[in-house]
């Protein structure tokens, strides 16, 4: 069961100083925030997830869904919130990361100037990369377990107060 669409994450709080905190030491500190907000701030996890994530080829994207899938168990075994919710993060930037090459070779939706749409060049490669990690995207946010440890922790630390 998917996260309800009314529930309402406090945003990412970017005036933290990331650079200090173990969150795994403090989830309370840690909000949801929307979609990948702090995903390549958030430590310890940002280390031990971002060299798990490619998808350059389905053949590499299958890999890396797995192995962060693997890290999401891990996670959620050691009732890690926190490392679950990184480990989601993950996943839906694999997958909007790779969206983003399949539309366009570049990556680049702007003209240089921003003054004009670029007009769509489909990579079919990676447009399978992302349907991987949607699929495994979408595993998470469908998981039960996910979704009452997420509740459980926006009711315990609603608003960064420890």
């Amino acid at each position: 069961m998917a996260p309800s669409k009314r529930t309402r994450e406090p945003a990412f709080d970017y005036g933290l100083d990331v650079g200090t905190i173990n969150f795994r030491e403090h989830p309370e500190l840690y909000r949801i925030g929307k979609g990948e907000q702090g995903v390549m701030l958030v430590e310890p996890y940002k280390s031990e997830l971002l060299p798990h994530w490619r998808f350059r080829t389905p053949e590499v994207a299958r890999a890396s869904a797995v192995r962060l899938l693997e890290s999401y168990d891990v996670y959620k075994a050691a009732d890690d919130f926190v490392g679950m919710d990184m480990a989601r993060k993950f996943l839906q930037m694999g997958f909007t990361r790779a969206r983003r090459y399949a539309n366009r070779k570049s990556g680049r939706k702007w003209s240089p100037d921003r003054s004009e749409v670029l007009p769509p060049d489909v990579d079919s490669e990676k447009a399978e990369s992302a349907a991987i990690f949607y699929e495994a995207y979408r595993s998470v946010l469908d998981d039960a377990v996910y979704v009452e440890r997420r509740q459980r922790h926006m009711d315990r630390f609603p608003d960064g107060e420890s």
